[in-house]
């Protein structure tokens, strides 16, 4: 029985990078042998085990064949006689195959460490076509490692067309579409998993809700850059740069669906995108296991950041819808990210990513000021039921209109 060090743990030593996780190949064992060493099973379509102290993952090493379309449409041999050579030519990326041994000496038979060097991305053999997963993951990685100056090679972006070409992407099942965007956008570059996939084709097949957007213009007033595609990815920029919430991140990717579905005679301006937009989240969340807190961040936003962008012109009352419709008392957090994800929209335009949002601090202080309006003060003054909702309301607008005239006296800047 011989243990290695492998994948993700090597590469980003080799990058100097933290490791934070370690996964572990064995060679050599058979899954009886590990539970008598007090290994933990948890694999369920290949042997996997944790160690009985660290937690650490040990797979014993496998082949893999190609039986069935899909993610699990696989055979495996993890028999004892598998080598370490044969384990890592199963992999995805050369970078993610390599290995040490127990004297930490580098096992690298597919050169991954001359890709890492020419920050290569680069498939490991034609097996990579057999796992439609292997986009979105690479797509990931482009992202993750996009500030090091890693790319996709060529060749490599050329098989993972052919592979939507041929209909493989078309069987990439939803919770691995989600688990895989999810990682992606918690990156530093989220919008470079988006250009990936893009540029292979596969955008139009896992979301065509956003591949739609490309080639849809907007008035040139307003979005200098033009095209709705181009502009969703700056916004999602833009929210990576002020957040790092997932909520925040998935509503500015998704929160103009809707201009895709403008009719063509009425290009490029997009009256009610809005509705649309909302129509387009449901649906999409619907199909992809979406957190019920991104879904719900991603509605308001697409429903209302027009509103957002005009709240200095609102008047006091539609200011109090907006906080009412977006729950803004009881989530205080949730409409602090439904703020963000609207700055991250206006600044998501050419020439404009550095420009001051106003808007933001102006409804956190009307938020601020109307909740500070007490029910207890609206009880000890002898009102009930229905009075301390009609009554409430009336003092919140009050404070609404003091802080908008308050907002006003402020000097310039």
């Amino acid at each position: 029985m011989e243990v290695y060090l492998v994948g993700g743990a090597v590469r980003d030593e080799l990058l100097g990078l933290p490791v934070n996780e370690r996964d572990w190949c064995v060679v050599g064992a058979t899954p009886q042998e590990m539970e008598q060493l007090g290994y933990r099973p948890v694999g369920k379509d290949f042997p996997v085990f944790l160690h009985p102290r660290s937690g650490e993952e040990y797979a014993l090493a496998r082949t893999e064949r190609k039986t069935a379309p899909g993610y699990h449409g696989f055979q495996f041999n993890a028999s004892p006689g598998v080598t370490l050579e044969d384990d890592l030519r199963r992999r995805d990326l050369t970078v993610n195959a390599m290995a040490r041994n127990e004297h930490g000496e580098l096992i690298d038979p597919l050169n991954g460490r001359a890709d890492l060097r020419d920050r290569r991305l680069r498939h490991v053999s034609d097996a990579f076509r057999e796992d439609p997963v292997r986009i979105l993951r690479t797509a990931r990685f482009a992202a993750r490692f996009a500030r090091l100056g890693f790319r996709v090679a060529a060749e490599t972006q050329a098989l993972m067309r052919s592979m939507v070409d041929s209909g493989e992407a078309g069987a990439l099942a939803p919770d691995r579409v989600w688990k895989e965007t999810a990682k992606a956008l918690a990156g530093d570059d989220p919008r470079i998993f988006f250009e990936v996939l893009q540029d292979c084709g596969a955008l139009a097949v896992i979301f065509p809700e956003i591949a739609a957007l490309f080639g849809v213009p907007q008035p040139a007033q307003w979005h200098p850059e033009i095209d709705c595609g181009l502009h969703t990815l700056m916004v999602l920029e833009q929210a990576a740069l002020l957040s790092a919430a997932l909520d925040v991140r998935f509503a500015a990717l998704v929160h103009d669906l809707g201009k895709a579905a403008t009719p063509p005679e009425r290009l490029p301006r997009h009256v009610g995108h809005e509705r649309q937009s909302v129509q387009i989240v449901r649906r999409l969340a619907a199909r992809l296991p979406v957190p019920v807190a991104c879904r719900d961040l991603a509605l308001l936003v697409a429903e209302y950041h027009g509103l957002c962008h005009r709240a200095l012109e609102l008047k006091a009352a539609t200011i109090l819808k907006l906080l009412e419709r977006c729950d803004a008392f009881r989530r205080p957090q949730r409409f602090a990210g439904f703020l963000t994800a609207c700055e991250a929209d206006a600044r998501g335009r050419t020439g404009l990513e550095d420009a001051p949002y106003p808007q933001r601090g102006y409804l956190a202080g009307a938020l601020a000021a109307a909740g500070a309006v007490s029910a207890q003060d609206l009880v000890a003054a002898g009102l009930s039921g229905p009075a301390i909702g009609a009554r409430m309301r009336d003092h919140r607008l009050e404070a609404i209109t003091a802080w908008q005239a308050a907002w006003r006296r402020r000097p310039p800047g």
